[in-house]
């Protein structure tokens, strides 16, 4: 966690979508990310880039593992009928690959094993 508007997390691209225009001015592409922590239940979890950052998903395919550092916004709004809804969104800043092994593997030794199929006896 970066701190309470910035986060940071980490998992696997589960579907990525083309970008959306959706005024003159505002662009977005979404994706999702599914969080494995428990992986019998895994979270789907819906990103979204926005402007030129649309661009970043370009060159990922769904499964990559990636690292995302996020704000997460709310807003409300309320409808023609007076209805109040409340809606949230996780604006992605930076998204990069996950570098393999990471920092809760275990370096990999220094020597090879021995090779027990030469026993001395």
């Amino acid at each position: 966690m970066l701190g309470v508007m910035g986060m940071e997390i980490s998992g696997k691209l589960h579907a990525i979508f083309d970008a959306q225009q959706v005024t003159e001015r505002f662009r977005k592409r979404e994706f999702v990310l599914a969080l494995e922590e428990n992986p019998r239940f895994p979270q789907l979890v819906l990103f979204q880039l926005t402007g030129d950052r649309c661009e970043k998903l370009d060159g990922f395919s769904v499964g990559d593992a990636v690292r995302v550092e996020f704000s997460l916004r709310g807003r409300e709004w309320t409808s023609p009928r007076g209805e109040v809804k409340y809606f949230n969104s996780l604006d992605v800043w930076t998204l990069e690959r996950e570098r393999a092994g990471s920092a809760d593997e275990p370096p990999p030794p220094d020597e090879p094993p021995p090779n027990f199929d030469d026993v001395p006896f």
